[in-house]
């Protein structure tokens, strides 16, 4: 099994040396043929060129749906709004072409790319209160029907396996890495999100260390599948996957958000020590 994660980190490694460090001090992120897609219900175009509704000249707009694909045509500087001076102009999947302020385009509207869809999803505070209130249900019922019938779960009543600890805690690093970038480098953060990628070789330190701790988590995550499947009977392996899944679940949540008041970081100390003790003890009391 060992040999098995050597090969995939090998590979891992192999397929990503040799990429160039890209700049990331743009101060816009996006720039013209830019694509993204509407998310939010509708947005209002204006058809007309933003001079002629500061001049208040009779103007006319369109609506574009959710869904709709955008390009970015054009930028236009207004010194005299008072609301945003940034105009940004858009042609749509018809061909139509409208002009909107920035600061209405931006969160009307996701980047034409699964990874930042999938961040922007994710971002919601809806989205994220949702799902902590489903994770701990899931959680507390998974506890107690490992209680219940004495099952094996990560910390607790652990399996002869070391990779469900350490999915576990790179889980925890991930989400505290996650949280560091918004608070420590949000420029960076933002320019990975209008220009993913899954390189950790092609971005700087902090975000490349989110990089290879997200690949981590994949790597290990089959290495845990690989390792277990011998070890326990198909409904207690269900059993004890939906209970890892619901441990790396509130790890995310915990330390995604502590970390921004910092306390995180203590707690990932704590954390860990307490993650490797119990897999210590574990080791002892099977002697």
């Amino acid at each position: 099994m060992r040999n098995i994660v050597y090969l995939m980190l090998g590979f891992l490694t192999l397929s990503l040396t040799g990429c160039y460090h890209e700049e990331y001090s743009q101060a816009r992120h996006y720039d013209v043929n830019y694509n993204f897609v509407v998310k939010a219900d509708s947005i209002d175009l204006l058809r007309q060129q933003p001079e002629e509704l500061a001049s208040e000249l009779l103007t006319d707009s369109f609506i574009v749906k959710k869904g709709n694909h955008l390009v970015v045509a054009d930028f236009r500087v207004m010194p005299n709004d008072t609301i945003d001076s940034v105009w940004v102009q858009v042609a749509t999947q018809n061909s139509e072409f409208g002009w909107t302020r920035e600061t209405e385009l931006l969160p009307a509207v996701v980047p034409d790319d699964p990874i930042s869809q999938f961040i922007s999803t994710f971002s919601d505070q809806h989205v994220r209160y949702s799902l902590i209130v489903v994770v701990l249900i899931a959680f507390f019922y998974l506890l107690f029907k490992v209680n219940r019938h004495n099952a094996h779960i990560v910390h607790f009543n652990d399996i002869d396996s070391f990779y469900p600890m350490l999915l576990a805690i790179i889980v925890a690093v991930a989400a505290t890495f996650y949280a560091s970038l918004q608070m420590f480098a949000p420029d960076l953060w933002e320019q990975f999100y209008y220009h993913p990628t899954l390189n950790p070789f092609s971005v700087p330190g902090l975000l490349s260390a989110f990089l290879v701790s997200f690949w981590l988590i994949i790597i290990v995550g089959v290495a845990v599948l690989d390792d277990i499947r011998g070890k326990l009977p198909f409904g207690e392996t269900l059993l004890y996957l939906g209970g890892l899944l619901g441990v790396c679940a509130i790890n995310y949540i915990v330390f995604s958000i502590t970390t921004q008041w910092l306390i995180g970081y203590v707690l990932l100390v704590v954390y860990i020590i307490f993650a490797i003790k119990k897999y210590r003890n574990r080791d002892k009391k099977s002697i």
